[in-house]
């Protein structure tokens, strides 16, 4: 734009800031948006007046401005400054209904707003100091005279990042701080007494009363056999080597790691699958659900896993088939298995319902275990169709002249191939049936057959009775899970999602 275009974009900002005083102060309001004044109140002719005024200065003001579009420019500083005084105008309205006092409970910093304010002005004004010296530095000892602008945009943006990472982290902060406080609250109404502002503030959780009752009564009467002790020392070992084979790799490269972490990953699961598998019921003598704690992550752990290993051997089996066979109905039945995907699984609740109690499989690991595995084959049999469409039929065909059957060829070649896009399906499973809860609430009714969640909902049932202490403690051990298989395998998820988008 030229600095006519500037000079006519302020004008109009400064005529219509006088028109809206004007206007507005003469019928005793608040400065507001023209239009949305016009259309809540019906007065079409204010709305048009303002549309043929914006018109006639944009004709006006076409033959003064070159190479401008003066209409465009009147328009758009136009909507510009009515989305502007709408938002000032709704934001003056809200504040004036919030209320004076603070709500009970709360702490009432006197210009807390100012402090927030003045320390992001001092981050920024240290990160403008920082890249200013690293610059004037940099240019010194290499003779070149770069600005200090991208710097300093690039120290700006992480400000940003770590303010949005900070605050998703939070409650997450606040559930971890609430697990240590035996008061069995997430929030207390009692002063803290600290020297931090934050912690006055309750913005930062206070750490004096920090206590491990909640997790103890989590572990409480828990009988653990010597070889019990044994596997998960070995499942721990092998699972500290993959990381740091994983370490080791990103380091030096090779696939020699990358083969023995693998190897170390699959028994730290294998050990793992065997501890849950015998860990009985009988272990846990304590009194109270909440001792039973442990117990629900091994019932979680082996159905899972369970419905993990269920849906590979369906999904491999029919993706095969789709991307090999032509059989009648193959197109019609893949299109079908799209049309169920966009309908929620809790629509089917009624019909599994009815279904297991009339095979007698309510209250039953096994009930649960074939309601979780029915969701995944439509979704898994597209994913592992791409997959296999992406292998060169010259493997299988170089094996039928070799004298192998098609059953040897899907054995021998198509499944040892297909081990990373297997993982990632397992892990999709397991993933998503984990934190389920709709399903296993329906499902599920003795306390010893409960998963995580519906021992976690259990801590919050009773108005008077929620033990937030035992639910933060229990959030937090059962999340360990999950973060370590999910942190062992991801890179699995990356390329299985992406697996199959290239054919040959």
């Amino acid at each position: 734009m030229s600095r006519r275009a500037w000079g006519a974009a302020f004008g109009l900002l400064l005529a219509y800031l006088a028109a809206q005083w004007v206007f507005f102060a003469a019928r005793g309001l608040r400065p507001g948006s023209f239009l949305v004044f016009g259309l809540e109140r019906g007065d079409w002719g204010l709305v048009l007046g303002f549309l043929l005024s914006a018109g006639l200065l944009g004709v006006l003001l076409r033959g003064r401005l070159d190479g401008t579009d003066a209409w465009r420019l009147v328009f758009w500083t136009a909507a510009v400054l009515e989305m502007g005084a709408y938002t000032w105008g709704l934001g003056a309205e809200l504040a004036g209904r919030v209320e004076p006092r603070p709500a009970f409970g709360a702490v009432f910093v006197p210009g807390g707003w100012r402090y927030v304010l003045a320390g992001y002005a001092a981050a920024v004004l240290a990160l403008f100091v920082y890249s200013w010296a690293v610059i004037k530095v940099g240019n010194r000892l290499s003779g070149r005279r770069r600005p200090v602008g991208p710097l300093f945009g690039q120290a700006l943006t992480h400000l940003f990042l770590w303010t949005l990472v900070v605050l998703v982290y939070y409650p997450v902060l606040q559930v971890v701080s609430a697990s240590f406080d035996p008061r069995n609250n997430l929030f207390s109404f009692r002063r803290v007494h600290s020297a931090w502002l934050l912690v006055r503030a309750k913005v930062l959780p206070s750490f004096a009363n920090v206590s491990w009752d909640n997790y103890a009564k989590l572990v409480n009467g828990v009988v653990i056999y010597p070889w019990q002790w044994a596997l998960l020392a070995l499942a721990l070992a092998l699972l500290l080597a993959a990381l740091g084979l994983a370490a080791a790799a990103r380091r030096r490269g090779g696939e020699a790691l990358g083969v023995w972490r693998g190897r170390a990953l699959f028994g730290f699961a294998a050990a793992l699958f065997v501890l849950v598998v015998f860990l009985g019921p009988a272990q846990f003598t304590g009194i109270g659900t909440e001792s039973k704690f442990l117990l629900w992550v091994r019932n979680t752990l082996l159905v899972s896993g369970s419905s993990g290993l269920l849906a590979i051997a369906l999904t491999a089996t029919a993706g095969y088939a789709f991307a090999r066979f032509d059989f009648p109905g193959r197109y019609p039945t893949l299109l079908t298995f799209i049309f169920v995907q966009m309908f929620p699984g809790f629509l089917a609740l009624v019909a599994i319902y009815y279904l297991l109690s009339w095979l007698d499989l309510l209250n039953t690991f096994t009930g649960l275990l074939l309601a979780y595995s029915g969701g995944i084959i439509s979704f898994g049999s597209w994913v592992y169709k791409g997959y296999v469409e992406s292998l060169g039929r010259s493997l299988e065909e170089a094996a039928y002249i070799d004298g192998a059957t098609r059953w040897q060829a899907f054995t021998r070649i198509v499944l040892p191939l297909s081990a990373p896009m297997f993982v990632f399906i397992f892990l999709l499973q397991f993933v998503g049936t984990y934190s389920e809860f709709i399903m296993a609430n329906l499902v599920l009714t003795g306390v010893d057959k409960w998963t995580v969640g519906l021992g976690l909902y259990s801590f919050t049932t009773g108005q008077f009775s929620t033990k937030w202490g035992l639910f933060a403690a229990a959030s937090v051990l059962g999340s360990l899970p999950i973060l370590l298989i999910f942190y062992g395998f991801q890179q699995y998820f990356v390329s299985g999602y992406t697996a199959g988008a290239l054919k040959e």
